[in-house]
């Protein structure tokens, strides 16, 4: 496996109703930005193109979350602490990455799966 299979994502555009994805575009985006993702939850269920980009925000949104919990407790760690600082920044910069292209997506009409994490279903929201 190499890194072009990882950056493979899966697009299912052709499922959705084109109306109904240039009423939510918006909403779409609103699901990278981190707890904004209720927004569309809440707000737009009826839409099939909103919940599929609240899934994938909603995934990215729990591992940011998690990730941010975890490395923000263990840079509290005296002395050491300093190097999971340095790791949680790093690891903070790919969430960033997969956010932007799902705002990318979401503002193009498109709905592509994230690379790497868009096949986990949380709540089968869609």
């Amino acid at each position: 496996m190499d890194v072009n299979d990882l950056m493979k994502s899966e697009d299912y555009t052709r499922n959705y109703d084109i109306q109904d994805i240039n009423d939510n575009k918006l909403m779409g985006v609103l699901s990278y930005l981190g707890i904004l993702v209720l927004v569309p939850i809440f707000a737009s269920r009826n839409s099939k193109f909103a919940m599929f980009h609240a899934e994938q925000g909603l995934v990215l949104f729990i591992l940011s979350v998690i990730i941010g919990g975890v490395f923000g407790a263990l840079s509290a760690i005296p002395v050491i602490g300093f190097v999971f600082l340095v790791i949680l920044s790093l690891l903070e910069l790919p969430l960033v990455l997969l956010a932007i292209i799902g705002i990318v997506n979401s503002a193009s009409g498109l709905a592509k799966q994230l690379p790497l994490i868009g096949a986990i279903k949380i709540f089968h929201l869609q």
